[in-house]
């Protein structure tokens, strides 16, 4: 009864010491996007359009276990073409990742990073009374990068809709057809935590 009780109690002062170990980091993240909008007409040009993403992030890690939460508010913006012309896509994306990292040693670690993303459109929702974007978004994040010296961090990741994120509006008044839209997105990004 003895041994139980001592094991217990070490594992009971690990659990509890784990969470007080626990590093909470606040920073900067920018980068540059690489979007495509996955259509069924040619209504639009779905190209590759790029565009770029700022603003704050927090990292949650367990340094013991590597695991981690990274959450981050972006503002982001990219281009969309049409025969009618140039728009400008502007919404605030909120990427909430789940985080595995390997540290290497003290200046260099590696991380592989999944979760959902939602974005809130805050530009305009109508482009040449013809493609209608939605007031939100939900996609999904799966990513990787480095962790250098202590602060900086270098990452990529693909980021594909779970749902359409538009629709375009065709055809005449009286026959309007419908067609919804995804757009899947390339990101390189840029993080300093202090």
């Amino acid at each position: 009864m003895k041994k139980l009780f001592s094991t217990l109690m070490v594992i009971t002062c690990l659990a509890l010491a784990i969470p007080a170990q626990a590093q909470i980091k606040f920073g900067v993240k920018g980068g540059l996007n690489v979007s495509k909008l996955h259509l069924s007409e040619e209504t639009f040009k779905s190209d590759n359009r790029t565009g770029f993403f700022i603003g704050p992030t927090a990292e949650f890690t367990l340094p013991l276990l590597g695991l981690g939460i990274d959450a981050s508010a972006m503002y982001n913006q990219f281009g969309v073409d049409s025969e009618e012309g140039t728009s400008t896509k502007k919404s605030i994306e909120i990427p909430i990742n789940l985080r595995w990292t390997v540290g290497f040693s003290s200046l260099i670690g590696a991380y592989v990073a999944v979760g959902p993303q939602f974005g809130f459109n805050v530009g305009d929702r109508w482009f040449n009374n013809v493609c209608e974007f939605k007031k939100n978004t939900t996609s999904f994040n799966v990513g990787a990068g480095l962790k250098l010296l202590g602060h900086l961090q270098v990452g990529a990741n693909y980021n594909f809709a779970l749902k359409d994120n538009g629709k375009i509006h065709s055809g005449d008044p009286d026959d309007l057809t419908t067609i919804g839209f995804k757009q899947n997105t390339w990101q390189v990004s840029v993080a300093y935590l202090f």
